[in-house]
């Protein structure tokens, strides 16, 4: 079965890691963000290896964001009532929610600053392959 791997953050976050200090905390050190890289293409090649991996993307920062709500309402990003946003995402298929949570706990060892580390989660969804899963 195939899950999704929904990773988090905010646009302080991605300030942060762009050198820019800013009220979440400081800005990431050079080094900081190229070990967290080096941590995600090792994990992800990991996936590749077993043949669990089936997609990844990162996405651009908040601030790139255009909502379009109902109406055709259009508003660009980033948005002050949403603190967390969805950053990226890794598709596995694998035999288990239980596999696929393990997989995903691996990320808690992503090098970071520790006040970034502390906070960080990701989501663990299955994916649908139809409407007839709604009330599974």
């Amino acid at each position: 079965m195939k899950y999704m791997i929904l990773h988090y953050a905010s646009q302080a976050d991605y300030d942060a890691m762009a050198g820019k200090e800013n009220a979440a905390g400081p800005a990431w050190k050079p080094e900081e963000v190229a070990a967290m890289g080096e941590f995600m293409g090792r994990w992800t090649g990991e996936l590749v290896e077993s043949g669990e991996f089936v997609d990844a993307a990162g996405l651009a920062a908040p601030v790139h964001t255009r909502r379009v709500g109902a109406g055709n309402v259009v508003t660009d990003g980033p948005y002050a009532e949403t603190a967390e946003v969805l950053v990226g995402y890794t598709i596995v298929d694998v035999a288990s929610f239980d596999r696929a949570t393990e997989i995903a706990a691996k990320l808690d060892d992503t090098p970071a600053p520790e006040h970034v580390r502390s906070r960080a989660y990701v989501d663990v969804r299955p994916l649908m392959s139809g409407l007839e899963e709604l009330n599974a």
